[in-house]
């Protein structure tokens, strides 16, 4: 598609646009949940219902990657950055197919009910103990409690989630077949802002993904459990973490148990961030020895348990950072550096000449080390969770930093704090440019991946920009 010279207004109305009524027109299938919408939309791996949308912003749970309007179309279908700009802004509303409106309503007017209750719970109890491991005192107590209960019609376990006043306003199922696909699901009309949960009168919260992971943590460590608190979000979704923290203030210390796989490692960095935002220090994270809290449970009864996995990003990532070295920056000259390293698609060229650069720009008397501590600056301040974009929209996002660096660069003159924000804007292209390179690596087929779960520990560094 031809380059199109949108105006920053045009921009600003594009990314702007109300998804939930945008989406709509497309046709697409939309459930709310509080004051959001779930996107509900199938593809050739199955049905999923991980992406959330309120107003312009959006974020996909499964795949840790969220944004506004723009950003949605490339994403989700797959349109190139001219294209995504122009159907938001109308130039294609003839292609729009319009959703009859009593389907819409139908889909919202859900109301939640649990599903009905069998007399017994043999089916869970030994589903739960004997394909689980779960502890039977401990299925018993949440079954006591009224908040894990087998349903009449296919014998799944129901696991349920209570609001403040301690009435179900979401469930979920799990089924307890041992043959076939394994199914589970969220019951239509609940609230998502609650989740399966036990509360206890200290300050210890410990996150799951999922209501097994929760039982099997506890079986795993009962001791004085219950004057813990414990909540299974359902993925890693926040809104009922939030809920839970702001419905008890004791709570104070947090501890993500998430999966131990690139999905929970994103998704554990993402809640711990959003966790500091809100004003908790007290974050943690605690990982499983195997894929999951329940595989840890297999394995300690003597079965074969899945293994955990690296995150392969982060990995390529810390890598190709800690391979940059350190290129006496001459301002002469750097301009053309730049330029031809962009140009001939060199960006471990393209990031340490920009590194350089940024060191050079802070004025800091030894550049060198300058330059070691934004490499390390980088490492500590990536997160895998916000690096998901598809490489055509990273390469967008480069040309944009590499337009607005050189432009900053050729400034004939500059205050100190003009230099400050030439460092920084040095210092995002050499970001981007490792972003780009690792998806590039990232698209490259792997036969086998036996890395080291890396250390995350890395040096505390002062390089902030003002």
């Amino acid at each position: 598609m031809a380059y199109i010279p949108f105006t920053n207004d045009q921009l600003i109305r594009a990314n702007t646009v109300d998804l939930v009524e945008f989406l709509r027109l497309k046709g697409e299938k939309l459930e709310r949940c509080g004051k959001e919408h779930k996107l509900i939309y199938s593809d050739s791996y199955g049905k999923h219902d991980s992406i959330m949308i309120h107003g312009s912003s959006w974020f996909d749970h499964k795949n840790q990657v969220g944004g506004g309007a723009i950003k949605f179309m490339q994403q989700f279908y797959g349109l190139p950055f001219p294209q995504a700009v122009q159907t938001l802004l109308g130039k294609d509303c003839e292609q729009l197919a319009h959703k009859p409106a009593d389907d819409i309503s139908e889909k919202e007017k859900a109301e939640f009910s649990l599903p009905p209750e069998n007399k017994t719970m043999f089916r869970v109890f030994a589903y739960l103990t004997k394909q689980r491991f779960i502890a039977g005192q401990v299925v018993s107590h949440f079954a006591h409690a009224h908040t894990l209960y087998e349903d009449s019609e296919h014998h799944n376990a129901v696991f349920v989630g209570l609001d403040e006043q301690g009435e179900p306003r979401q469930a979920s199922r799990r089924s307890t077949s041992t043959f076939g696909k394994s199914f589970k699901n969220t019951v239509e009309g609940s609230d998502t802002k609650y989740s399966f949960a036990h509360f206890g009168e200290s300050d210890k919260l410990f996150v799951f993904e999922a209501p097994i992971d929760m039982l099997s943590f506890i079986t795993l460590y009962p001791h004085e459990w219950q004057q813990h608190s414990y909540i299974a979000i359902n993925g890693v979704y926040e809104h009922p973490l939030m809920q839970a923290l702001k419905n008890h203030d004791n709570l104070r210390q947090i501890v993500l148990c998430t999966d131990n796989d690139e999905g929970g490692r994103d998704g554990a960095e993402r809640l711990r961030d959003i966790l500091h935002a809100a004003g908790y220090d007290r974050v943690s994270v605690l990982s499983p020895c195997h894929k999951d809290w329940n595989e840890d449970l297999k394995a300690l009864n003597g079965q074969q348990a899945l293994s955990g996995t690296p995150s392969r990003r982060k990995k390529v990532y810390f890598d190709k950072v800690r391979q940059l070295t350190y290129l006496n920056c001459r301002t002469d000259k750097l301009t053309s550096q730049l330029k031809n390293a962009y140009k001939n698609a060199q960006y471990r060229y393209l990031a340490e000449y920009a590194l350089a650069g940024s060191a050079y720009f802070m004025r800091i008397k030894d550049e060198k080390n300058g330059f070691v501590a934004l490499q390390n600056k980088l490492i500590k301040s990536y997160r895998g969770y916000s690096d998901k974009g598809k490489l055509a929209t990273k390469l967008h996002e480069l040309s944009h930093r590499f337009k607005v660096a050189i432009a900053d660069v050729q400034r004939p003159g500059r205050t100190d704090e003009q230099s400050i924000e030439t460092a920084k804007k040095l210092y995002d292209l050499a970001d981007q440019a490792m972003r780009v390179s690792t998806e590039m690596e990232l698209m490259q087929p792997v036969q086998e991946q036996t890395e080291e779960e890396l250390d995350e520990d890395y040096a505390e560094f002062d390089m902030s920009y003002g």
